[in-house]
């Protein structure tokens, strides 16, 4: 349980760095934004002042004129009073340009009819800087509007754009390391599974050899039955474990009937103190699964059940269905599950049993999505209410 717990651990504090990453980098970039911001408004008034003395002075200034010749990144505009565009600079728009501007360092006159600078414009009207006013000699006003760079603009989003990289990369490169763990864990589940059926193997038959030699040495039959009974049991468990560790051959199976058989064998085995009470709606409900392997989720559901009710109490199985789904239900009457495990409950090693080896819970959810493409939840657990496990299997 521990390893599970120490994961969401470094989980949360790897996402929490990456937070603060993220916060620090927007941080930078928005002081980097503020002071050019800061800067590209000095540059513009003083870009307004030298069009201003250009204008109201008769002789050009060649240091005047080079401030607004240097001007390659600010946006700017003059306007009359008349709202119409007499000079812009760095709009990239294609215009033929009169001598008459150059010789002031202005370039590009405008077009009245221009639509393109008119929506820059009314842009820079309603959502832009204050305008810088010029007076000429004449009483006239004119006003220079000028809005952000293109390089300002794109220092704003830069962050954003960086984030949203580096979260796709980290994205895909989580989405193929966790698919070559889980391959990494699919084949040791495999051969473990191999393994053990294997190593089972040579003693069953041996064991079923000596079954046989003990009828025929007329021994108390009995006590050979119960042996016979207790070594099927085994030559069960082998087969489970063989159909484990490798892909599983479905067939078409009467659900209903499928639970009946394996309620007959649990009470078997259970204590007489526990009752298993099985409620359907339909009988002849049919859908391809592996007889053996989900018999198996059943016991390991059942025999859960009968630990977290000590012995003593009802076992409910419910058997529905839906447009798409067989639905299973298996409810005890036991404590409930520990909030502190539930949401893990399924994971390998997790249990609430002392003695448990937290396996049963965990094969059986690795039967129903891998192997049936199905579901397996605990439905609902309540302390002193006991716990419903749902199983979903797919209609074919």
């Amino acid at each position: 349980m521990d390893i599970y717990i120490k994961k969401q651990r470094w989980k949360f504090i790897l996402i929490a760095a990456a937070l603060f990453i993220g916060v620090i980098s927007l941080l930078v970039t928005n002081i980097l934004v503020q002071e050019l911001e800061k800067e590209e408004r000095e540059k513009a008034t003083l870009i307004a002042k030298a069009i201003d003395y250009q204008i109201n002075n008769n002789t050009p200034d060649p240091f005047v004129s080079k401030i607004v010749q240097d001007n390659n990144s600010i946006p700017v505009m003059l306007v009359d009073e008349k709202n119409q565009i007499l000079l812009y600079r760095n709009f990239q728009v294609y215009t033929k340009i009169d001598s008459l501007f150059i010789s002031i360092g202005i370039i590009k006159p405008k077009s009245i009819n221009d639509s393109f600078l008119e929506k820059q414009l009314t842009k820079m009207q309603d959502n832009g800087y204050e305008p810088i006013q010029i007076n000429l000699p004449s009483g006239d006003k004119q006003w220079i509007y000028y809005k952000d760079s293109r390089m300002l603009n794109r220092l704003r989003f830069y962050p954003f754009y960086q984030l949203g990289f580096i979260t796709i990369f980290i994205l895909i490169a989580y989405f193929i390391f966790n698919s070559s763990r889980r391959s990494e864990q699919n084949q040791v589940w495999a051969g473990m599974a191999k393994e053990a059926a294997h190593q089972l193997g040579t003693p069953i038959s041996s064991l079923m050899a000596w079954i046989e030699l003990l009828k025929d040495k007329k021994t108390d039959s009995e006590l050979v039955n119960k042996m016979e009974k207790d070594i099927y049991h085994l030559e069960t468990i082998t087969n489970r474990f063989s159909k484990i560790g490798s892909q599983p051959e479905l067939e078409a199976t009467n659900i209903y009937t499928l639970i009946n058989e394996a309620i007959i064998y649990l009470e078997s085995r259970f204590p007489k103190k526990i009752k298993i009470n099985f409620l359907n709606s339909e009988k002849n409900l049919i859908t391809s699964v592996n007889k053996v392997l989900l018999n198996w989720v059943i016991e390991n559901v059942c025999k859960n059940s009968v630990d977290a009710m000590k012995g003593r109490g009802e076992i409910l199985i419910e058997l529905n269905s839906n447009k798409s789904h067989v639905i299973i239900n298996i409810s005890d009457q036991g404590e409930g599950i520990n909030p502190s495990i539930a949401k893990n409950i399924f994971k390998p090693g997790v249990t609430s049993k002392k003695r448990g080896w937290g396996l049963g819970l965990s094969l059986s959810k690795r039967i129903i999505e891998e192997y049936h493409k199905g579901k397996i939840a605990v439905a609902k657990s309540a302390k002193g209410e006991g716990t419903t496990f749902s199983i979903k299997l797919p209609k074919k």
